[in-house]
C-alpha cells in the first residue's frame, strides 16, 4: 500500500443552490421570522405605539378646520407632518402595513398551534415515566385490593380526565391521565378572538360611516338619513363614499337635562318619534326615549344622544309690516352655565325692496349672547346656571350685506367680520332682551325674542360590524379567564401485584404550568387512593 492509497479520498466540492432555491430559503427564513410569537407581539407593540399620534394631533377626517389650523401655525412642521399622514393615521399606509402585518404574523403563528392543540387532543397521554420518584409530586403506598379493584378506583377517582392504560411486560399496569387542555383551547381562543376583533373593527373602519347634527327640540320636520348633505359633519369609512345609506327620518319632539345643584348634569333624555322600513312616507310615527348611552337601534344604524344647547327664536318685523321669524342654535361657551352664542340673519321681503341688490344691502343680521339663567352686570350678560330659568340675550344687531351671496362659506355661529371692517355691515344697536321684549331700529324694523328652544346633538353610527366586535370582545376575555385559570396537568399511576394479594401503588404527578399551585389536587388523589397514606407516614416519623 502506498502513502497515496492511505489518503483519504477527496470530498466532492461544495455545490452552491441555485438562485431559486436561495430565494426559496429566504422566503422561507422571513416567513418563519414574522409567523413567531415574539415578532406578534412587537407589532402588537408597534400598533399601540402608532395610534398615539391619532390621539394627539388634529384628524382630518374628525375636523378639517383644527388640522388647517394647525398646520398653518406651524408653517415648517405641519407640512412635514402631513406628508408624513399624521393627520390621516387610522388611513396612512404605515398604519395600514403594520395592521396588515400584525393579521399575518397572528394567522400565520396560530395555525400551526392550531394543528398541534388537535393532534395532542387526539393523541393518548404520554406513557408513565420510568423514574416516577423525580417528579415534584410523588407518592408510593400499598392497598389489599387486587390489580383490577384497584385500576377500576383510580380509573373512578380519575372520572374526567383523559385516560389509558398500559401493561408492561412483566406484569405491571400503567396508567396515564391528563387534564387541563381547554387552557391551551382558551390561548387559541383568546388570540383568534384577538385576529376576529382586528377584522372587525376594519370592516367597520372600512364599511361604516358616522355623522353628527343638530336637531331642534320642537317636534319639527326633522331629519331624514337619504344623503350626508342632512349632517352638520360627516365622516364616511374609507371604502364608503356616502351613498345608499339605510334610509330612516326621525324627528325631536323634546328634550330635558336634570341637573345637580351646582350645575352638572346629571342625565340627558330626549322623546324622539322615527320612521323606518313599511312606516318611511307615511304619517306613521314610532316613539322612543333616547338617553345617554341608550341609543336608538335600526339595523346596523345606532342614533345616540351625544349633547344639547339652545336656540333662541327672533321674529324681524319690517317696516311694511312683514315678518320673518328664526330658530336657530346658538354654540355654547360655557359647558357649566350654558352661556351660548350665535348668529342669524334675516332676508327683507321682495315687496319692501324689489332690487335684489337693494334688498342685499337692507339684510338684518344679529349676534350676540344667550344665557338660559341670566344675571346682569350692570349691562353684561352672564348665565349662572343651565337650566332655562329666566332667559336673556344681549345682541347686536346689524343692517347690510351679510354676505352670503358672495359664495363664500361662513359661520352660522358668528358674521362675517369682514363686511363690518368694509362698513357693508353697519351696527344699528346693541340691546338686552328678555323673551317677549323687543327694540326697533331707526328705520321702523322692529326685532323681538321670543324665547328659545333646546336642540339635541345626536350622532348616528354605522358599523356593519359592531355586534362582532362585541362577540370577539366577549370570547377574548373568556378565552383569557381560561388560559388564566385553568391547569395543564398529569398524573401517572403503576400498578404492581404484591405477594400477599394486594397491590403495590406509586402516584407521580407534574403539573404543566403553576406548578406551584397544584399541589393540592394532587393530595387530595393520593387521600383518595390511599386513604392510610398520611396516617403511615406519621408512623414512619
Amino acid at each position: 500500500m502506498t502513502v497515496t492509497d492511505r489518503l483519504p479520498a477527496p470530498k466532492p466540492p461544495l455545490r452552491r443552490p441555485s438562485p431559486g432555491r436561495r430565494a426559496v430559503a429566504t422566503v422561507r427564513n422571513l416567513w418563519r421570522q414574522l409567523t413567531s410569537m415574539r415578532t406578534a407581539l412587537v407589532l402588537l407593540f408597534l400598533l399601540a405605539v402608532a395610534a398615539i399620534p391619532g390621539a394627539l394631533l388634529p384628524q382630518r377626517n374628525l375636523n378639517v378646520g383644527k388640522v388647517d389650523e394647525y398646520i398653518a401655525a406651524r408653517p415648517v412642521l405641519g407640512p412635514l407632518l402631513d406628508r408624513l399622514e399624521m393627520f390621516d393615521v387610522f388611513a396612512s399606509f404605515w398604519f395600514t402595513a403594520i395592521y396588515a402585518l400584525l393579521m399575518v404574523s397572528l394567522i400565520g403563528c396560530l395555525l400551526p398551534r392550531l394543528r398541534e392543540h388537535l393532534r395532542a387532543l387526539r393523541s393518548d397521554p404520554v406513557a408513565v415515566p420510568r423514574n416516577l420518584s423525580r417528579l415534584p409530586h410523588h407518592h408510593r403506598g400499598t392497598v389489599e385490593t387486587s390489580v383490577d379493584e384497584t385500576d377500576a378506583q383510580v380509573r373512578t377517582v380519575l372520572r374526567g380526565w383523559r385516560t389509558v392504560t398500559r401493561t408492561g411486560d412483566d406484569g405491571h399496569r400503567a396508567i396515564s391521565a391528563e387534564k387541563g387542555y381547554l387552557r391551551e383551547a382558551g390561548n387559541l381562543i383568546f388570540h383568534f378572538s384577538l385576529v376576529g376583533l382586528l377584522v372587525a373593527v376594519a370592516t367597520g373602519r372600512l364599511f361604516g360611516y358616522e355623522g353628527s347634527v343638530i336637531v331642534i327640540a320642537d317636534g319639527g320636520p326633522g331629519i331624514c338619513n337619504t344623503s350626508p348633505a342632512v349632517y352638520d359633519s360627516f365622516r364616511a369609512g374609507t371604502a364608503t363614499d356616502g351613498t345608499g345609506l339605510d334610509p330612516f327620518c326621525l324627528r325631536v319632539e323634546d328634550f330635558s337635562a336634570d341637573y345637580l345643584d351646582n350645575g352638572q348634569a346629571e342625565m340627558f333624555t330626549s322623546n324622539i318619534s322615527y320612521q323606518a322600513g313599511e312606516d318611511l312616507g307615511t304619517d306613521r310615527w314610532q316613539p322612543y326615549r333616547l338617553r345617554v348611552n341608550e341609543p336608538l337601534r335600526l339595523g346596523d344604524e345606532r342614533v345616540y344622544l351625544t349633547g344639547h344647547g339652545y336656540a333662541p327664536r327672533f321674529t324681524v318685523t319690517f317696516p311694511d309690516g312683514q315678518q320673518r321669524s328664526e330658530t336657530l342654535q346658538f354654540a355654547p361657551e360655557d359647558a357649566t352655565t350654558f352661556l351660548s352664542s350665535g348668529a342669524m340673519r334675516f332676508d327683507p321681503p321682495g315687496g319692501l325692496y324689489p332690487d335684489p341688490d337693494e334688498r342685499r344691502r337692507n339684510q338684518i343680521a344679529l349676534e350676540g349672547l344667550f344665557a338660559p339663567t341670566a344675571a346682569f352686570d350692570g349691562t353684561l350678560l352672564t348665565s349662572i346656571f343651565p337650566d332655562m330659568r329666566d332667559p336673556a340675550v344681549a345682541i347686536d344687531i346689524y343692517k347690510g350685506d351679510t354676505g352670503l351671496d358672495t359664495g363664500i362659506p361662513q359661520s352660522i355661529f358668528k358674521l362675517n367680520s369682514e363686511m363690518i371692517n368694509q362698513g357693508r355691515l353697519v351696527k344699528q344697536a346693541r340691546v338686552n332682551l328678555r323673551p317677549g321684549e323687543s327694540t326697533t331700529l331707526a328705520d321702523g324694523t322692529s326685532v323681538r325674542f321670543d324665547g328659545a328652544e333646546e336642540f339635541a346633538y345626536l350622532q348616528v353610527s354605522h358599523d356593519p360590524a359592531q355586534n362582532w366586535v362585541l362577540v370577539f370582545a366577549i370570547t377574548m376575555m373568556g378565552g383569557l379567564v381560561a388560559s388564566l385559570v385553568i391547569k395543564r396537568r398529569r398524573i401517572w399511576v403503576r400498578l404492581r401485584p404484591t405477594d400477599s394479594g394486594g397491590t403495590a401503588l406509586e402516584l407521580g404527578g407534574l403539573a404543566r404550568t403553576d406548578q406551584a399551585g397544584w399541589g393540592s389536587e394532587f393530595t387530595d388523589i393520593r387521600r383518595r387512593l390511599l386513604p392510610d397514606a398520611l396516617t403511615a407516614a406519621q408512623k414512619d416519623r
